[in-house]
């Protein structure tokens, strides 16, 4: 079987629990991941995640493969000012003596 081929018959459901096997270690029955298998599963989640579940996280893989990270410029201007949970003033005559 090609990755190809691989990649796109994992469900969305098994892709679920090779992220949990990943992050635990182990798989759903307990059985500890080889490092093999961990390796595989890695490279799994990490295609998975580009070719179907698209991110606009700064550093992610993109569709293609590559690595795809975006400029704190760029993250920057995605802040809106409502987006301000609060704010505080600057200068120091506001602190308790």
């Amino acid at each position: 079987m090609q990755f190809d081929d691989l990649l796109s018959s994992i469900t969305p459901e098994t892709f679920e629990r090779l992220v949990q096997a990943v992050e635990l270690g182990k798989w759903q029955d307990g059985v500890k991941l080889t490092e093999q298998q961990r390796e595989h599963s890695i490279q799994l989640v990490m295609a998975y995640q580009a070719r179907y579940t698209p991110s606009e996280e700064a550093f992610r893989i993109g569709a293609d493969g590559q690595l795809v990270t975006r400029s704190k410029r760029d993250m920057k201007a995605e802040i809106k000012p409502a987006d301000t949970i609060a704010s505080f003033p600057l200068n120091s005559s506001n602190e308790a003596s």
